[in-house]
């Protein structure tokens, strides 16, 4: 029987505790205007795991949907930022939510939220009927905090939905374009152990490229144009990078989500983030097509169009 896949809840978690750009201005060579030109971030959420923090956001979403954990087929956990090198911290979301079925942990960056949302879809293809994806991540463990260059960047924070499986006709993931250049994995990194490094000029160039040309891909494997989506849920790393993105798409601002203001960048978390945001904020209809598309360390690249059923 032909079958497809679409999202039946979301959930969210982000600390409590909050660090603004003045904050960061008492100890850096920084002030908010500074770092608000430049990224466009005013605040980020520091603290909890990754575990503690992509199970609140499971339970959230697992609750929207209205199924309980055990009719979970497999929960895949988007994070660059695992508690532990060994096991998966997939394994320890899985116990606490109280759900029996396959659990890994996926790493593709900031690119890993979706993915895994095309991860999940395959499964759901093979015989699988609801799978919880969550994109969860603690940066600030990594990140230096007296480098002016990543601390003003990073967050922590979940998010997560449920997919389920739907007959073929009622499919809401119309394409995907996946993409990964290892030749520029230098450009950020962390090695085990160190802090984060990036290199922001040259991650801000190849950035805007690899997100044109994978939403390029996406739109064209499912015979639309820009014209044709009603929102665009981008990965929150940077404002500047998302508009010259989005102007070379010909896809206007008001037509994108932006939570990096208040999130910081979150890596695999921010697309979840972003799509509860705008799910709870009514910018999304039910038929509405969307647009996410992820980029980071790698470096890799991610696009989905999907139709909205929620």
């Amino acid at each position: 029987m032909s079958r497809g896949s679409r999202i039946t809840g979301y959930g969210t978690a982000l600390p409590e505790r909050v660090i603004t750009n003045h904050d960061l201005a008492e100890t850096l060579d920084t002030s908010d205007t500074w770092i608000t030109e430049r990224t466009g971030i005013k605040e980020r959420r520091i603290g909890g795991s990754t575990r503690s923090l992509a199970i609140d956001a499971g339970q959230r979403a697992l609750q929207m949907s209205g199924l309980p954990a055990e009719s979970l087929d497999a929960i895949i956990l988007a994070t660059t930022t695992p508690d532990r090198v060994i096991p998966a911290t997939a394994s320890s979301v899985q116990t606490s939510l109280g759900a029996r079925c396959g659990a890994f942990d996926l790493n593709a960056a900031c690119s890993g939220f979706v993915y895994g949302l095309n991860v999940a879809h395959g499964l759901i293809l093979a015989g699988a009927e609801n799978v919880l994806l969550i994109g969860s991540e603690t940066l600030s463990r990594f990140v230096d905090w007296e480098d002016r260059a990543t601390a003003v960047l990073f967050g922590d924070g979940a998010g997560a939905v449920v997919i389920s499986a739907t007959p073929a006709e009622d499919n809401a993931l119309l394409s995907w374009a996946l993409d990964c250049n290892g030749e520029l994995e230098k450009s950020l990194y962390c090695d085990f152990g160190r802090f984060i490094y990036m290199e922001g000029r040259e991650v801000f160039r190849q950035a805007v490229r690899i997100m044109v040309a994978t939403c390029e891909r996406a739109l064209a494997s499912a015979g639309l144009g820009t014209t044709d989506v009603n929102l665009v849920v981008p990965h929150q790393a940077n404002a500047r990078i998302i508009q010259s993105a989005c102007e070379r798409l010909g896809i206007s601002e008001d037509q994108t989500v932006q939570v990096l203001s208040w999130t910081g960048n979150t890596s695999s978390a921010s697309i979840p983030l972003g799509l509860a945001d705008a799910a709870a904020g009514g910018r999304l209809r039910a038929g509405d097509i969307v647009l996410l598309v992820g980029f980071g360390a790698g470096m890799t690249a991610a696009s989905a169009l999907m139709r909205w059923e929620l």
